[in-house]
């Protein structure tokens, strides 16, 4: 039973107990009940989930057909549909490797990691892009996957791609230039300095026009470089400047001591690094960490203003269709709930991992 006491003290103390905070909690339940009874009407209880074109939404409601219909596009874009197997196995391969690491005792972990970090991205674009080996001793080419053109990826996939290997690429780059930054050699520190500031300063979206527009004029007129390719640098490199920063605040959060016990043991400069320095420094920042990597996923719909059909561009798509007009709405919710997701969940994770290797106990 419902123990009226006790929610009656918990009011009293947490939203009644002085004369302010009960104007503040009024206000705030007056909001609720004002727009969230609205909100669900228009989302659930009002909305149209069966069917199979416009035509056939009706009432005030949200119409999820728009969705349903759409869904396939909005998860794999233009991808030929014979093929998305491919994108389901890369993702499988990447899901399932993912999760063995909590199973797997450290030295296999250690393997699995290496895996993902230097192997499984040629294994996944291979996947998704295809390729063709040349054979000219017997001057025939032998098709080993279909080539997909990348023009034609999309969709939440693209966008989880573009995050994952920005994801994967950014996290040791900005450790290199947090390590750097911090070096007694002029030479590095500088370097270190000036490429964390330069990126810093300027915005995602100038990078990103920089990578397609004008990075192919400074490339010899033989050399081609895959636009996706180019903007999954671009990100790397902007993000990594923002990776290295919260790195550094890990590294100088450090007592000297440490340092000085590392080099009392006989540890050079990187196996230091390696096993005494930064396994505590990356610790403490492990909030910041998941903060940049929240913020890039965040990010990878900006990738739209250059012609890259992502999650949210395949929204673009779909509302422009003259079956649709007017559905954006749904399309726009329905983004921002799916992000929403998976935002709390890269939260949450974060905070088991600072719960799991938290040493004040």
């Amino acid at each position: 039973m419902i123990n009226l006491n006790k929610i009656y003290q918990w009011s009293r103390t947490n939203l009644f107990s002085n004369w302010y905070n009960t104007i503040v909690s009024l206000i705030i339940i007056f909001a609720f009940l004002k727009i969230i009874p609205p909100l669900l009407n228009w989302l659930f209880f009002d909305a149209t989930f069966k069917g199979s074109s416009a035509k056939e939404c009706y009432g005030d409601g949200a119409c999820w057909i728009f969705i349903k219909v759409w869904f396939e596009k909005f998860i794999y874009g233009l991808y030929p549909n014979d093929q998305i197997w491919r994108i389901n196995l890369a993702f499988l391969i990447l899901i399932f490797s993912v999760i063995s690491t909590i199973f797997v005792n450290p030295k296999i972990k250690r393997y699995i990691i290496i895996f993902l970090i230097f192997v499984f991205p040629f294994i996944g674009i291979w996947l998704m892009g295809g390729f063709v080996i040349d054979i000219e001793s017997l001057d025939i080419y032998v098709p080993i996957l279909e080539e997909v053109d990348t023009r034609v990826w999309g969709g939440l996939s693209l966008t989880f791609i573009m995050a994952i290997f920005a994801m994967l690429f950014c996290f040791p780059v900005g450790i290199f230039l947090a390590l750097g930054r911090r070096s007694n050699l002029p030479v590095i520190k500088y370097f270190s300095i000036g490429f964390i500031e330069f990126w810093r300063g300027v915005p995602l979206i100038t990078v990103l026009f920089m990578a397609s527009v004008m990075f192919p004029m400074f490339l010899p007129a033989d050399t081609y470089v895959d636009k996706l390719f180019r903007c999954i640098i671009g990100i790397t490199l902007f993000e990594a400047a923002y990776m290295a920063e919260v790195v550094r605040g890990g590294l100088q959060a450090l007592p000297r001591g440490q340092y000085d016990a590392a080099k009392s043991l006989g540890m050079g400069y990187w196996r230091m690094n390696a096993l005494i320095i930064l396994p505590q420094a990356l610790k403490i920042v492990i909030p910041g960490i998941a903060n940049t990597f929240i913020a890039l996923f965040k990010d990878t719909p900006l990738i739209l203003v250059v012609g890259l059909l992502e999650f949210l561009g395949m929204i673009n798509l779909a509302k422009t269709n003259p079956e649709w007009l007017g559905f954006a709405t749904e399309g726009y919710v329905f983004a921002g709930i799916l992000f929403w997701i998976i935002c709390f969940n890269m939260s949450r994770y974060s905070q088991r991992l600072e719960e799991k290797y938290k040493t004040d106990r």
